[in-house]
C-alpha cells in the first residue's frame, strides 16, 4: 500500500494538453497586482493628460479608444495609475452592478478573430489557445495592426513563475509550483518547438519575422494572466480596455462579465462585452472585480503573479490513484468511474477546511482488500459508494490513517525551510517581491500539510469508537441494540 497516493505536484496545466490533470481552469484575465484592503485614491488620466505618471503609450491608446467609438464622456472609468501599476478608476459615483464598460466584438482578439486574419488558413487545426499567441505574435509585428495602441501598453512579462530564474525556482523547493511551472514550461516550448516546424517556417510570407521561444512565451503569458473564458460563447478571449481591471479579495463574486447584445456604433449593432462593477464606488477609487474564488495561491502565482497576503487560498493537492497491479484494480475501477472519478483523482485540501466530500471514500476504495474485498462484489455494485462513505472496518480506516499521515511528514520533509523560518522571512519585510511569493506559497503548503496530517492523526486516535460496515448492518438487520449489545432470540 506503498503507493495509495502521491502527494507529488498535481496543480494544474489548466488547458494545456492531454497529460493534464482534470481540474477545473478559467483563462482569467489578471495583471500583477497586490489587494488593497480598502479602496485607495488614485490619479486617472481624467486629471491632467500630463502627468508623468501617465506613460504616453496609455493616454494613446486611450485616445484610439475614444476615436473607434468604444469610450466616450459618458464611460464611467478610465486608466489610472495605481498601487498595483495600472488599473481602471472611477470618474464618477459608480452604483454596485452598474456597467462601467463595454467593447465591441470586432475589437475582441479570439479564436474567431485568428481564424479572420492573414494568418487563419494556417491556424485551423491548431490549438485554440497556440491559434490565438501566433496571431497575437503576428499582429504585434505589423505596424498597421488594428490592435497596435493596445500592444503597446501591454507588458514585457509578468511575475508569474514561469518568466522566473532558476534561482528564484530555487526558492520553491518542495513544493509542487515548481513542477507545475517546471511542467508548464516543457509543454509550453514543446508546443512552439512543434508549431515552428509545421506552421511558423513553412509558411514564411504569413510569418515573415522570426518568432523566437522567448516570444511564444510571451504571448502565452499575456493568454494565460489577460483573458476572460465565462462568456456564453467564449472560451478564451482578450479584451482590450477590459483587460485593465485589476483583482481584489474585498470582491467575493464573479458574476460580472457578460456577452450582450447592443449598438456597436452609430448605425450598427453587435455583441459587445459588458462588465459591472461588483462593488460601490466614488469618483477616484478603483474598479476591482474578482479573478477567481476557487484558485490557490499557488494558481495564482502562476496565473497571474501574485498572491494573496490571507491563508484561504493555501491547499495542497493530493493525488490519489488506483494501482494497476491491484489485484481488484478492475472493479474498483469500475466503482471510482461509476461514481465521476477515475484511476487517478485530485484533491484540493485548503487550510483549515472540511476535506473535499468524495476524499474519504476514495481513500477507503484504494484501501479496500482483505475481508472487507466483499464489498467490491457485482452485488454491492449500486450501493458501495454508499457504503464508503462511512468507515468500512477497522483495519481499513487504520490504512488510510497511517498511510496519509506517512505521506505528509515525506513531504513536509522535502521543503529546506520550517514555517517558522518561512514566517520571520516575511516579517523581515526586506524580500523581494517574488522571494516573497515564493516563501509565502511554501509556507502555506506546509500549513496545508500539517492540517492535513492533524485530521487523520486525530481520526486514528478515535478508530475504536467509530462504527464500522458490519455494526451497521447488524443493527440493519435488527441483531444489535442501541448499546451494541448482540441480541439473541429465544
Amino acid at each position: 500500500m506503498s503507493n495509495l497516493f502521491s502527494l507529488n505536484p498535481s496543480s494544474s496545466f489548466p488547458y494545456l494538453s492531454p497529460l493534464t490533470p482534470p481540474k477545473k481552469f478559467s483563462f482569467w484575465k489578471a495583471k500583477p497586482t497586490f489587494q488593497l484592503k480598502k479602496p485607495a485614491l488614485v490619479t486617472s488620466v481624467l486629471s491632467t493628460k500630463t502627468d508623468p505618471q501617465i506613460p504616453q503609450s496609455v493616454q494613446t491608446f486611450w485616445q484610439w479608444l475614444c476615436d473607434e467609438g468604444v469610450v466616450s464622456s459618458k464611460t464611467p472609468v478610465k486608466p489610472g495609475v495605481v498601487p498595483e501599476g495600472l488599473g481602471l478608476v472611477a470618474t464618477r459615483d459608480i452604483a454596485k452592478n452598474e456597467v462601467v464598460l463595454e467593447v465591441p466584438k470586432r475589437f475582441w482578439i479570439n479564436p474567431d478573430a485568428a481564424a479572420a486574419s492573414e494568418i487563419g488558413s494556417v491556424c485551423s487545426g491548431l490549438k485554440p489557445w497556440i491559434a490565438v499567441a501566433l496571431f497575437l505574435l503576428a499582429e504585434k509585428s505589423r505596424e498597421d495592426s488594428k490592435w497596435k495602441f493596445y500592444f503597446e501598453i501591454l507588458p514585457q512579462s509578468t511575475d508569474s513563475t514561469i518568466f522566473w530564474s532558476d534561482e528564484e525556482l530555487a526558492e520553491l523547493q518542495g513544493t509542487q509550483l515548481l513542477s507545475t511551472t517546471l511542467g508548464v514550461k516543457e509543454y509550453v516550448q514543446n508546443e512552439f518547438l512543434k508549431v515552428e516546424a509545421e506552421v511558423i517556417l513553412p509558411n514564411q510570407k504569413l510569418f515573415p519575422s522570426p518568432i523566437t521561444l522567448d516570444e511564444f512565451f510571451w504571448a502565452f503569458g499575456i493568454l494565460r494572466s489577460r483573458a476572460f473564458s465565462r462568456l456564453r460563447n467564449q472560451n478564451l478571449v482578450v479584451i482590450p480596455f477590459a483587460d485593465l481591471i485589476n483583482h481584489s479579495d474585498i470582491v467575493t463574486t464573479e458574476d460580472h462579465a457578460h456577452e450582450v447584445r447592443g449598438p456597436a456604433g452609430l448605425f450598427s449593432w453587435d455583441y459587445l462585452f459588458s462588465l459591472r462593477s461588483p462593488l460601490h464606488l466614488k469618483a477616484g477609487e478603483q474598479v476591482f472585480i474578482q479573478y477567481d474564488l476557487n484558485k490557490s495561491n499557488a494558481d495564482m502565482a502562476l496565473d497571474y503573479g501574485f498572491v494573496e497576503s490571507g491563508s484561504n487560498r493555501d491547499a495542497f493537492t493530493l493525488t490519489l490513484e488506483i494501482s494497476e497491479s491491484d489485484q481488484f484494480f478492475g472493479d474498483k475501477l469500475d466503482i471510482a468511474e461509476t461514481n465521476g472519478l477515475g484511476e487517478t483523482a485530485y484533491f484540493d485540501v485548503k487550510l483549515d477546511r472540511p476535506l473535499p466530500p468524495a476524499m474519504l471514500p476514495y481513500l477507503r476504495l484504494v484501501a479496500l482488500g482483505g475481508t472487507d474485498a466483499f464489498l467490491l462484489e457485482s452485488i454491492f455494485r449500486n450501493a458501495v459508494w454508499g457504503h464508503l462513505e462511512l468507515p468500512v472496518s477497522h483495519a481499513n480506516e487504520e490504512l488510510i490513517c497511517q498511510v496519509v499521515q506517512k505521506a505528509c511528514k515525506s513531504a513536509l520533509s522535502g521543503y529546506p525551510t520550517t514555517i517558522e523560518q518561512d514566517e520571520k522571512l516575511i516579517e523581515k519585510g526586506n524580500l523581494c517581491t517574488r522571494h516573497e511569493m515564493a516563501v509565502k506559497i511554501r509556507a502555506g503548503e506546509k500549513k496545508v500539510l500539517q492540517h492535513i496530517d492533524k485530521i487523520f492523526a486525530e481520526r486514528e486516535s478515535e478508530l475504536d469508537g467509530l462504527e464500522y460496515y458490519q455494526e451497521r448492518r447488524l443493527k440493519d438487520l435488527g441483531l444489535v441494540g442501541e448499546q451494541g449489545e448482540i441480541i439473541f432470540w429465544e
